[in-house]
């Protein structure tokens, strides 16, 4: 598959990373050749160099041959324009754009038949606002993903020392869900997964991924001693657009604060927002997040556009007494600073944005993608079909279908009802199938057997 990758930024950048080992043709256009360069010397992808909106930099690029044109640069009014020019000239690829802007998202009519011609609309912005608000609800987990429209969740919870997981075999936790209905996807253990058989022991420190129906998430948190106490008081470091998308998400049924150092930006959204106090200073100065009671906030969610100032933030935060601390990093690599910070959870925008580009990207019938785990692993939601027959699961048993080790079943979809997924469950036609692959690499099979007709 040729792709053309619009913009070297962190986000065009995650993407031609996740992209460029699976056998597809890269180019990425940006304006900044140290950013193209960056990108030559890691990946085996080509580059040019100019206006990513420009025809004659498109033509450059091979636009005419391209099968997917993602258009993530950092300004939404080059994106935009892009796939408008693509859309007028050529025929042929299809069109993602990244839109940030909430003034542009607010009129969908501006992306339907007769506005601009983007086949797809990604905003960044909201699918990290909606991944933190999911922790919000279930604050006893670190990762929490939605599949079929809502109706099964993917979650992932960390082993404590002395907790109902530790020592348990994996065994022993399918006796426990023994509906069918609840399903462990994949247990990692310093940062690499581990084997999930029946005999595979939980140890303290594990990430333990379970695939469960949405209605059933606080039952199992509970079962497993990971039903914690709903977040009430919660202090969001950063305004910027995630800060006020999330302010706005919660204020109504949360006390919020916003602590916004830029003068303009806090009045602005002091105006936007109802119920939400906005404080004007630096979100890391000790002295003010004791005088707004830090040490009895249940939650500090450090969103700003600086790694540094959410990492020294949170961790000053939960040094005084805040009960839970999120801290927002744009470059992963960071994450190898959080150890004894006290920061219970991290989320990394550009692997959230990424499934949502994905799902597009990839060559089954695929309804959704989530990157987990640094982007080394992702669950995806494929929809069977029948096809020509030769790699069709339809009309198959479970336990006929020959899923390479690594790809474990999560849950199974069927008119809208979340199926028991036993040995001899058969699947039908337009089945949507939940599976984790523990490595990207066995997302091809898992392509394989999911095309459409």
């Amino acid at each position: 598959m040729k792709i053309l990758i619009l913009g070297a930024g962190v986000t065009g950048s995650s993407v031609a990373e996740a992209l460029a080992g699976e056998e597809n043709d890269i180019v990425v256009i940006d304006f900044k050749p140290d950013l193209l360069e960056a990108l030559k010397e890691r990946f085996d992808i080509a580059t040019v160099t100019g206006n990513a909106a420009h025809p004659s930099v498109l033509e450059q690029a091979g636009v005419k041959d391209a099968d997917i044109v993602i258009a993530v640069t950092d300004r939404d009014e080059t994106n935009m324009l892009a796939c408008l020019i693509i859309n007028t000239l050529y025929s042929r690829p299809k069109t993602i754009a990244r839109v940030r802007a909430i003034d542009y998202l607010t009129h969908p009519q501006l992306f339907g038949p007769q506005g601009i011609p983007v086949n797809h609309v990604i905003s960044p912005e909201q699918i990290v606002m909606e991944s933190i608000r999911n922790l919000v609800d279930f604050p006893g987990v670190l990762h929490i993903s939605d599949f079929a429209g809502g109706l099964v969740r993917l979650f992932s919870v960390k082993v404590v020392d002395g907790g109902f997981l530790t020592g348990k075999k994996i065994s022993a936790l399918k006796d426990k869900f023994t509906d069918g209905h609840v399903r462990v996807a994949a247990v990692f253990r310093d940062g690499l997964p581990i084997v999930v058989d029946g005999q595979a022991i939980i140890k303290t420190d594990d990430e333990v991924f379970f695939v469960a129906p949405r209605k059933e998430v606080a039952r199992v948190l509970k079962a497993l001693n990971k039903l914690e106490q709903p977040l009430k008081r919660i202090i969001i470091a950063g305004g910027g657009h995630v800060g006020k998308r999330l302010a706005l998400a919660l204020e109504k049924d949360h006390q919020v604060k916003i602590i916004e150092k830029d003068n303009s930006r806090a009045k602005k959204i002091a105006n936007d927002l109802d119920k939400t106090i906005v404080l004007l200073g630096d979100c890391a100065d000790e002295s003010l997040l004791l005088e707004e009671g830090i040490e009895t906030t249940d939650l500090f969610c450090a969103i700003t556009n600086n790694d540094g100032v959410n990492i020294i933030s949170a961790s000053l935060a939960k040094n005084l007494g805040a009960r839970k601390a999120i801290c927002l990093i744009n470059h992963a690599s960071y994450s190898k600073l959080l150890p004894n910070t006290g920061i219970d959870v991290v989320v990394l925008p550009n692997q959230e944005t990424l499934g949502s580009i994905l799902k597009h990207v990839r060559r089954g019938d695929v309804a959704q993608v989530s990157s987990l785990c640094g982007g080394t692993s992702e669950a995806i939601e494929a929809i069977a079909h029948r096809g020509n027959g030769v790699n069709s699961v339809v009309g198959y048993a479970v336990n006929a279908v020959k899923l390479p080790e690594g790809v474990v079943l999560g849950a199974l979809i069927r008119n809208q009802q979340v199926i028991p997924i036993h040995h001899d469950t058969v699947f039908e036609e337009n089945d949507h199938v939940v599976m984790f692959a523990i490595d990207k690499k066995l997302v091809a099979n898992i392509e394989k057997i999911f095309q459409p007709i």
